[in-house]
């Protein structure tokens, strides 16, 4: 059987943590930034765990 490759996308996106948790990036940190209340850009600045649901598929992605 051949090797499974990781998606290219999701090892741009996850990062892994030591105790094996998912990071991510958080939305609407892109663009429009000027019209955004900086308490909300803020608050979007930090990278957060995701959920055990979608860690599970994105897991799989990663080939973990």
């Amino acid at each position: 059987m051949p090797k499974m490759k990781t998606h290219s996308g999701a090892k741009k996106r996850f990062k892994v943590t030591g105790s094996g948790k998912l990071r991510h990036r958080r939305a609407g940190r892109k663009h429009y930034l000027e019209h955004k209340p900086s308490t909300l850009t803020r608050r979007l600045k930090n990278d957060e765990v995701m959920s055990p649901g979608d860690a599970a598929k994105a897991k799989k992605m990663l080939g973990i």
